[in-house]
């Protein structure tokens, strides 16, 4: 097993969200000045915004990036699985999201208990897409659906962090 794709197995992404796959792109986020790495913890705060986003890639390739959160409304019971937070089409190689297309704008992470994983996943188009159907609601998404419905495939790239709610006083 690659040691890119062991965090994703020890943190439940693959499995919950998405099939084992072999990463062949480089995806880049950053919430302010902080590198989200698999498995790190960015407070709500932080991701009010989306975060920035760099991609590899050939300029004429397409992307998908979907955003979600497994853990909705609590890891214990999960009964919204998946939340989805953010879905982006027809982003270039080597670009960022704020070239491809939003179908559904940026929510950032609210978890209303424990320690909720947010996961960021691109998958590599076959063509591009242009319009695609909003979800009708942003609980119960499915990552394994969409792309099927879509025929994206196995992912390309997928990074992961933890958040959980700040204490009132905390807040920035």
């Amino acid at each position: 097993m690659s040691a890119s794709v062991d965090p994703l197995v020890v943190g439940r992404v693959i499995g919950d969200v998405v099939d084992m796959f072999v990463p062949s792109v480089a995806m880049s986020v950053y919430y302010g000045p902080k590198h989200v790495t698999n498995g790190c913890d960015i407070k709500p705060s932080m991701a009010i915004n989306p975060p920035k986003i760099t991609l590899t890639g050939n300029i004429n390739e397409l992307y998908t990036l979907v955003m979600t959160d497994p853990d909705a409304p609590s890891p214990s019971e999960p009964n919204m699985r998946e939340w989805i937070h953010w879905i982006v089409v027809d982003i270039p190689g080597g670009t960022n999201p704020n070239r491809g297309k939003e179908i559904l704008p940026y929510v950032g992470p609210r978890p209303p208990v424990g320690i909720h994983r947010f996961i960021l996943v691109l998958f590599k188009q076959k063509q591009a897409l242009g319009l695609v159907d909003q979800p009708s609601s942003r609980i119960g998404f499915n990552t394994r659906f969409f792309a099927r419905q879509l025929e994206l495939g196995l992912p390309v790239a997928t990074v992961y962090f933890n958040s959980q709610k700040e204490p009132a006083n905390k807040r920035r």
